[in-house]
């Protein structure tokens, strides 16, 4: 059996003690700790050695964890600094009240009513308070019940320790009770070597050619945003301009522009995030107002009832990037256009496999003469051809803005046909008011679906975890179905 130097030195360092600790065999040989594992390793795969990996896990207090030391936690702190009652205004002065009140509520320790804290009776401490106090004691704790609360709360950090015990098996004391040359033996040579033909000489270092290198991991662009630059490249090599906009929209923008009354159940508290800002009413906002309220100059009715500027000043978390494109259509009325975006956008979802609270989407339109439903659908099956696949169909489909309208879906073998955004042609009452005279072409596209497919997931979680292994085994390129 041939062995390295390296695996003939730790033989001879392990052989007195038969088995010792990765730290300390680097210390007899002279080298690091991680090349005696390595070695250890080597020589594991011949059966000369048996390598034991230990980790264990241990928990110091943070910055904010330490100032409470000695002390106990916060709610403890503050639940024995007053009797039985206490006014809320009172218990609020308490410097730690701000953290406490929180933390008391939820462990049942007091009940508030008419602005009066009143303690419950049980108030008896819990796992994560016997375990901070033994924190506070020994300087660190191991793992264990009440751990896992101190470190959400992030008064304590983890240290992980990795441990190697290397020891001889009974085939490598065999091989070493034969001896072993210890002679050094040369990887490399010098140039004065060549010249004078001495390395002929030279015990030359064996190297097994079937032996995988260290596995290396490079840096990459993560497999999401990768799927997003393929999108962006295929609508621009498609001759599309890119446009952009904030994240905050008024409901002007965002609803009363794309002719989305006001009593519509999407502009509603469960549906969207209102913030506290107002914006004011850009210049001719009255032609929205009109068509809303009787339909403007056209022949519609609109919806009836009286438009509230108001309402429309409500900023909000953009529900879609449609906000976008008529802000894009109302600065170039005229023809042509053709843009795209692809942007997050909020809504308040319940969190599942297959919904978020907050996603990407692509949005596109163009506004030409003569263009027409067929353009429309030509422009996405163009688009689904170009991300790899290759069945598509559409369904009929309503949209409060978009008329006719239709839902694109895509094949995918295992799955079905999957629904992959909403598209259709805007309505006169969202073009009339900005003076567009042509027809618009627009879509909507859920791209986190199109990357759930692509990648192969079933959880569209997975593309926001923050999951080096999941990034490092995802393949660079390919994909495509």
């Amino acid at each position: 059996m041939e062995l390295t130097l390296n695996e003939k030195k730790l033989l001879v360092a392990l052989g007195p003690v038969g088995s010792a600790d990765a730290a300390d065999l680097a210390d007899l040989m002279e080298t690091r700790r991680e090349a005696v594992v390595q070695y250890a390793n080597l020589a594991g795969e011949r059966g000369l050695v048996d390598v034991e990996k230990r980790v264990s896990r241990r928990y110091t207090p943070t910055e904010e964890g330490q100032a409470y030391i000695g002390k106990g936690l916060p709610e403890r702190q503050v639940i024995e600094s007053f009797g039985e009652t206490i006014p809320m205004r009172d218990l609020q002065s308490h410097p730690l009240a701000k953290i406490a009140i929180g933390w008391m509520r939820k462990k049942g320790w007091i009940a508030i009513k008419d602005g009066v804290v009143q303690k419950t009776g049980n108030t008896a401490p819990g796992p994560d308070e016997a375990a901070f106090a033994h924190l506070s004691e020994t300087g660190a704790i191991e793992d264990g019940v009440g751990v896992a609360d101190l470190v959400k709360r992030g008064l304590v950090e983890e240290e992980e320790t990795v441990a190697y015990t290397v020891s001889i098996t009974p085939q490598g004391r065999q091989l070493l009770a034969g001896g072993l040359d210890l002679q050094e033996e040369a990887g490399t040579f010098t140039r004065e070597q060549i010249l004078s033909g001495s390395w002929k000489d030279l015990p030359l270092r064996r190297y097994d050619v079937g032996k995988l290198p260290k596995r290396a991991y490079p840096g990459k662009v993560h497999p999401y945003q990768r799927l997003i630059d393929e999108m962006r490249r295929v609508l621009l090599d498609m001759g599309f301009t890119e446009m952009a906009g904030g994240i905050v929209q008024s409901s002007f923008w965002n609803f009363d522009a794309l002719f989305q009354p006001q009593d519509h159940p999407a502009r509603e508290m469960q549906d969207t995030f209102f913030l506290g800002e107002r914006w004011p009413l850009p210049a001719g906002y009255e032609h929205v107002r009109d068509m809303h309220e009787h339909g403007g100059e056209t022949s519609s009715t609109g919806w009836g009832g009286t438009w509230s500027a108001a309402k429309a000043e409500q900023c909000v978390l953009r529900t879609h990037t449609t906000s976008l494109s008529i802000q894009h259509l109302a600065e170039h009325p005229k023809p042509p256009v053709k843009a795209f975006c692809i942007g997050r956008v909020y809504r308040r979802e319940a969190i599942d496999p297959t919904h978020l609270a907050e996603f990407e989407q692509l949005e596109g339109i163009v506004m030409d003469e003569g263009v027409n439903f067929r353009h429309l659908l030509g422009f996405l099956k163009e688009f689904y051809a170009k991300m790899g696949f290759e069945k598509v169909r559409f369904r009929p489909g309503y949209f409060p803005y978009t008329e006719p309208s239709v839902e694109p879906e895509v094949y995918v073998d295992g799955l079905g046909w999957v629904e992959l955004g909403g598209a259709g042609i805007f309505r006169q009452e969202v073009t009339a008011p900005f003076g567009i005279e042509h027809p618009v072409l627009a879509w909507g596209l859920g791209i986190s679906r199109v990357a759930m497919l692509r990648l192969g997931l079933r959880d569209l979680r997975q593309l926001y975890k923050s999951d080096v292994e999941w990034i490092r085994e995802t393949p660079t390129y390919g994909g495509r179905r």
